[in-house]
């Protein structure tokens, strides 16, 4: 191990792939809190909880498709890894042919859908009817914003994460560019919201499918036209892993979700310390994803090239600056947690409330940060039902957790969080740990596909 962290070449590989990554993701909240920003200086303050509202919906129903994204990156790794050129190609026509098949029923369902879950809304008539808007104008946008997922897994999964962070940067540029145009120079609030969103992803998108295009004729990959009809071959398998990814995927939204509802019964300051103290846990997020996506890369080359000695190299360079990473960050948090909460609200209440669990968020960064990684080893293996299998166990243990402490009011929704975080990254250490001690961790990968 220590001869492996003497190697500068494994360190500049890990940043080389997990810096971009970490440096677009910084873009993500900052279009929230532009959107915020520009909305929230218009006349009524339904303006801004109708994009919140909608924003919402949307963002949830293309998180909820990000399989695309992951399960590509881990197949086109495995291509790339066994210098597999038709692979690679088959991979990215079959992740994008999927991609808008969703967009087509995205688009075709979208008001019975929107309908329906307005229905178990509470937010004011207003609210709704802007939120209606906002939704019903963005969902355009799914054909470009699905296969930016797409787009971005596969360069991911072929080794390349500039091309990933441009893409990302560039697109929430332009969103930010087209939200101030459209909502403050021509005043068309929450249209104008929208509609910046939705150029801004086929923007994205055009520039993806151009990066795409110079990585495909400089791997020199078979034309399009000689793979369009081999498309559905192995389509199948594509299927199983996106299934399963998706499961895993509604558990842990269900957990999050279940946090904020349940937060609400229990008092405004409460909803809203847990508020604040959700965004710190998003910042966690954010950094430790970039460290995931290049574990999902380098570990999925190695599967391809059957290479257990790159593997163990990829686990041991990414889990040391994933380590490095938390603990600098559960120090911040532990050191000046007190000071970032008044940053983000002058609220005595909501900061004396925050204060409150900030210990639970401090032992945060250093629990979740194995099942970021653990989940970037199991994409990269393409092993989706591991992944599902371990989130349902986890998801359970979150329920119990929260029942057997319940009485303890918000500290059991914490504490119950913690535990969902740690048995997430436990369940699958101890999957990875049998296979690997076994010898069979590549042997098991490659039956799996």
């Amino acid at each position: 191990m220590f001869k492996a962290l003497r190697d500068m070449s494994l360190h500049r590989q890990v940043f080389a792939l997990a810096l971009p990554m970490v440096l677009s993701n910084i873009t993500v909240p900052l279009l929230g809190l532009v959107d915020a920003a520009v909305i929230g200086h218009l006349d009524y303050a339904w303006y801004l909880g109708g994009v919140a509202v909608g924003g919402t919906m949307i963002n949830v129903t293309f998180w909820l498709l990000g399989f695309l994204r992951m399960a590509t990156t881990g197949l086109s790794a495995q291509a790339y890894g066994a210098s597999d050129k038709d692979a690679q190609a088959s991979v990215f026509l079959q992740g994008l042919a999927m991609a808008w098949l969703l967009a087509l029923l995205l688009i075709v369902f979208h008001q019975p859908v929107a309908s329906l879950i307005f229905q178990f809304s509470s937010a004011s008539a207003e609210v709704k009817v802007y939120a209606e808007q906002y939704f019903s104008i963005r969902i355009w946008g799914a054909p470009a914003a699905l296969g930016n997922l797409v787009i971005m897994g596969w360069l991911l999964g072929t080794q390349n994460a500039r091309h990933p962070m441009w893409l990302l940067i560039i697109t929430n540029v332009v969103n930010i560019a087209l939200d101030v145009l459209f909502v403050i120079g021509f005043g068309w609030k929450v249209q104008g919201a929208a509609a910046a969103s939705v150029l801004a992803e086929y923007s994205g998108l055009m520039l993806g499918l151009w990066f795409v295009s110079r990585q495909w004729l400089a791997a020199a990959l078979p034309s399009v036209r000689e793979k369009i009809g081999t498309v559905r071959n192995g389509m199948g398998r594509l299927l199983r892993l996106n299934r399963d990814i998706f499961l895993r995927s509604l558990c842990l939204q269900l957990s999050f979700t279940f946090m904020t509802f349940q937060g609400a019964t229990l008092g405004d300051d409460v909803v809203a310390a847990n508020a604040v103290l959700m965004s710190f846990l998003m910042l966690v997020s954010y950094a430790m994803d970039g460290f995931a996506y290049a574990m999902e890369a380098m570990v999925g080359k190695a599967i391809g090239a059957r290479n257990r000695e790159a593997l163990g190299r990829s686990l041991i360079g990414t889990t040391f600056w994933s380590l490095i990473i938390s603990l600098a960050i559960m120090v911040a948090f532990a050191g000046f947690g007190r000071d970032i909460i008044g940053l983000i609200s002058n609220i005595p209440a909501v900061q004396a409330e925050a204060a409150k669990y900030l210990p639970w968020l401090s032992a945060v960064p250093l629990v979740a940060m194995w099942c970021f990684l653990l989940d970037g080893i199991f994409i990269g293996a393409t092993r989706g039902r591991e992944m599902r299998n371990s989130m349902f166990v986890a998801i359970c243990v979150f329920f119990a957790v929260w029942w057997g402490l319940s009485a303890y009011g918000n500290h059991a929704l914490w504490a119950a969080m913690l535990a969902f975080m740690g048995m997430r990254g436990l369940g699958l250490a101890v999957i990875f740990a049998y296979q690997w001690h076994k010898d069979i961790f590549l042997e098991a990968a490659s039956a799996n596909n």
